[in-house]
């Protein structure tokens, strides 16, 4: 785990452009948004979370977070097939932002061509030199 300026970038994810992150686990993969989006969201009261069984192309919208501040898109880091919810994370939108890569992960994803999509992802040294130039 880094900290670049006052944000938390773990090792072992890739990171979107959009805010989010993932973690290959086996055949599948965990999402979720980075620490960076939960501090510029504030304070989020609402998840908007897709059910298990949808299907979510990179760099689309899958679900909503509403924060006290704005209203944002969730947009997707891999394509694939939802596994899994994170159901604790709608009735408890706070675990975002107290806990945005363990306890706040948002979906478990089949992915699609997961080998060929990570090639559009930050790995962990170009995620701490992206966070370094934002707010610049």
């Amino acid at each position: 785990m880094v900290k670049v300026d006052n944000y938390e970038v773990p090792e072992g994810l890739y990171y979107s452009n959009d805010f989010a992150w993932i973690k290959v686990e086996g055949d599948k993969v965990r999402m979720g948004i980075t620490d960076y989006a939960q501090k510029q969201l504030r304070e989020i009261v609402y998840a908007e979370l897709p059910e298990a069984g949808a299907e979510v192309k990179q760099n689309e919208p899958y679900g909503t977070l509403e924060s006290v501040k704005a209203v944002s898109d969730l947009v997707a880091a891999v394509s694939g097939t939802v596994e899994e919810v994170n159901a604790e994370v709608q009735s408890q939108p706070e675990l975002l932002n107290e806990d945005p890569y363990v306890k706040g992960w948002l979906v478990v994803v089949k992915p699609a061509n997961l080998q060929e999509e990570l090639a559009n992802l930050m790995d962990f040294d170009k995620a701490v030199e992206w966070h370094k130039n934002q707010g610049k």
